[in-house]
């Protein structure tokens, strides 16, 4: 409904009075004092220059560059972005440059009800505490000669950190067996594992090496991958952000890449869902005076999180009874259990392989 039947607003700004003001005396030919006096504007207000904030100039520079860096942000995390910079400014103030400068913001997503299962109860497994609920899917694309591959992502639910986003032509559930087994010796092996019901994911292999081990499948309904809402939202971030506007020759500039992208959707893309905070920041001193650089305030931190100072490699005090494994023991005896027996040259590989990303130059937007 249009209660004024199609009029434009009302008049209260003091720039849209002044163009008022100025629209009726080119229009009408009357003095300025004589259409002052009429509209009820004061003339020291219609004369008056405005005149912006000395930092103005800068801060738009430095919001279309991150605009222009990653094109699929909102004001609100480009505010973010640049309060990280060092800049003291809140959202109202990043829209109306936003609005003024003519960038489009990106329409909001419609609220959802309640998820309920077929048998009329509502899902209430939601996650409490870091490691407590994984969740992980596959997600496919193609490079430019028109091969298929495949992404491996797994996300905690708690502090929807990206834990690892494994890139390979073809993956099957012993590749998934090999990701958990890096992931439960780095982080700890967590309480339950959320996925769809993929063959790769209802394997008996995966899931009696998931029970061996001590964590807990938690399949979704068949049909609703609404169910699986984390890993589902960070696949569509993945694709919108990265794969939509990347071309990919070869499935090395691919792993480097979407690698990259993670790194910085963990150190450094603010999450609406944790107050435009990244998931794993890592603490930065800021400059004083001029804000610092954008590149620096980048930059990310995918070393946070990846300390296990609490998971050990050998028996300790004297010796571990067969009763208390800790977390790599534990995942020694599934491993065995689920007969995967690796190669021996596998462990060198992902050394050199993680040694060479560390090297590896910084590729734009998301260094490396």
């Amino acid at each position: 409904a249009d209660p004024q039947g199609g009029r434009r607003g009302k008049l209260l700004s003091p720039s849209r009075r002044r163009q008022c003001i100025d629209h009726v005396c080119d229009r009408l030919g009357i003095s300025e004092r004589r259409a002052c006096r009429v509209l009820g504007q004061h003339r020291s207000t219609q004369r008056r220059i405005p005149r912006g904030r000395a930092d103005e100039d800068r801060l738009v520079g430095d919001m279309i560059e991150l605009a222009r860096q990653y094109g699929r942000y909102g004001y609100r995390r480009i505010a973010a972005l640049l309060r990280d910079a060092g800049w003291q400014v809140n959202d109202k103030r990043v829209e109306r440059l936003w609005r003024r400068e003519g960038l489009k913001v990106p329409g909001k997503q419609p609220k959802r009800g309640r998820l309920w299962l077929n048998d009329g109860s509502c899902v209430r497994l939601r996650a409490e505490q870091a490691n407590h609920i994984w969740s992980y899917d596959f997600v496919h694309h193609r490079t430019h000669d028109g091969r298929a591959f495949r992404m491996l992502n797994v996300l905690d639910e708690f502090t929807r950190e990206s834990l690892a986003i494994r890139v390979r032509r073809k993956l099957s559930s012993t590749d998934v067996i090999d990701a958990l087994t890096d992931l439960f010796i780095l982080r700890g092996i967590p309480a339950y594992i959320r996925s769809d019901n993929g063959p790769e994911f209802v394997a008996e292999a995966v899931r009696g090496w998931i029970a061996a081990v001590g964590a807990r499948t938690a399949s979704i309904e068949p049909g609703s991958p609404w169910e699986n809402g984390y890993i589902e939202s960070f696949n569509a971030r993945l694709r919108d952000e990265l794969l939509n506007g990347e071309i990919f020759y070869t499935l090395k500039e691919a792993q480097v890449l979407i690698e990259s992208w993670r790194r910085h959707y963990n150190a450094v893309r603010p999450h609406g869902s944790l107050g435009y905070r990244p998931p794993a920041r890592k603490p930065s001193s800021r400059q004083a005076g001029r804000p610092a650089p954008l590149r620096s305030a980048a930059h990310p931190a995918w070393r946070r999180n990846r300390q296990c100072t609490n998971i050990q490699t050998g028996p300790v005090d004297g010796g571990r009874s067969a009763n208390q494994p800790n977390c790599a023991y534990r995942v020694a005896n599934a491993l065995r259990s689920a007969r995967i027996v690796q190669h021996p040259l596998e462990g060198r590989r992902r050394g050199m392989v993680a040694l060479a990303q560390r090297n590896a130059v910084p590729i734009c937007p998301w260094p490396v």
